[in-house]
């Protein structure tokens, strides 16, 4: 039987209705191109059956590629310095090189065909779920993936790495109770991430444990001092009751900027104010006074992720795997115990 005509680079481009080279580097994930264009020749080319490559070039790879991708939505801020560091540390020691990649956090972003172009042999995501194109994209090219600490459950069958959120939430209420607080205000994430959810839920079920009539302010902040800082100042005068304090945050940069609102308030930690943090980055212990928090093995998840991304790259089954690592409280000057004359 006679073969059906090949399916040509040229054809696939007159489908499209771009340029030959404007086809060829969006085939190849090359350049910057508008997401439009790009999705309009992977159609063209899959609508028509073309396979890229059907004539040899270059020289070939020999095996799987020795590199991976790290995809975060920001580098550069404590948190996500230590999941760069814990992440090249352990894809080093397995043989692998590291690329950071930048989600832009915008569904057209075309970062997974920047993988696909490179060859990466796998992807760990970090804090961001990638959307279902996105996704498509790396699930076509058969691109093992590993989520780590994920904003919310995906919506397939992948491995992720995480803590113990809500565990923590529930040491900083306990720990505060302990120290003398007798009435709470609770700053949570917005937007209401997974990891922020379970902490401030793990805190609430610890308080109705420890102190049931206790008052509690719960309100929301961006993920930044400047917000928390407005939250918090916003929160002190609400709180009924009287005595001793006790703040939670969801993170180290939000109890930074609660540190603030108290001191705005007249008030001061932790004579007036007993404050937790949470994750236990390099700053927590450099603020006046040192911030007790719930410290979250950043680099120790990052390498997890990449252990697991190297047992999926070599076919291991993974789909299931969920790795949840132990938070820790971590008391420092913030948490001080109050003297015995307080009021």
């Amino acid at each position: 039987m006679p073969h059906p005509p090949r399916v040509t680079l040229s054809v696939v481009a007159a489908q499209a209705g771009v340029s030959v080279s404007t086809a060829s580097r969006a085939l190849r994930g090359r350049g910057e191109m508008d997401a439009a264009t790009r999705a309009r020749v992977l159609a063209a080319a899959s609508e028509l059956g073309y396979a890229a490559g059907q004539q040899p070039r270059g020289r070939p790879r020999q095996g799987t590629s020795r590199m991976i991708d790290l995809v975060l939505g920001h580098f550069h801020d404590p948190y996500t310095d230590e999941v760069t560091a814990g992440a090249r540390t352990e894809a080093s020691r397995l043989g692998y090189d590291l690329v950071l990649t930048d989600e832009r956090n915008d569904p057209r972003d075309d970062w997974p065909q920047r993988i696909r172009s490179r060859g990466s042999a796998g992807v760990v995501i970090g804090m961001i779920l990638p959307s279902p194109p996105q996704w498509e994209a790396l699930r076509s090219a058969n691109i093992p993936v590993v989520l780590l600490e994920p904003p919310s459950e995906a919506p397939l069958p992948v491995p992720s790495v995480r803590t113990t959120d809500w565990a923590g939430g529930a040491a900083a209420a306990e720990h505060l109770a302990e120290r003398g607080a007798r009435r709470f205000v609770v700053i949570g994430g917005a937007p209401a991430f997974r990891y922020g959810r379970a902490r401030v839920d793990g805190f609430r079920a610890a308080l109705a444990r420890v102190a049931p009539s206790a008052p509690c302010v719960v309100t929301t902040a961006g993920w930044g001092a400047w917000e928390a800082r407005k939250a918090c100042a916003a929160a002190l005068p609400r709180l009924g009751g009287s005595g001793p304090i006790g703040l939670f945050a969801c993170s180290d940069e939000m109890a930074a900027g609660a540190y603030r609102a108290i001191a705005d308030a007249g008030l001061s930690v932790p004579r007036d104010v007993l404050v937790v943090g949470f994750d236990d980055v390099r700053g927590a212990r450099w603020l006046h006074p040192s911030l007790t928090t719930i410290r979250q093995p950043i680099r120790e998840m990052a390498a997890a992720a990449v252990q697991l991304l190297a047992q999926a790259i070599a076919g291991a089954p993974t789909e299931a795997s969920r790795v949840e690592l132990p938070t820790q409280l971590v008391p420092r000057g913030s948490t001080a115990a109050w003297p015995a004359s307080h009021p």
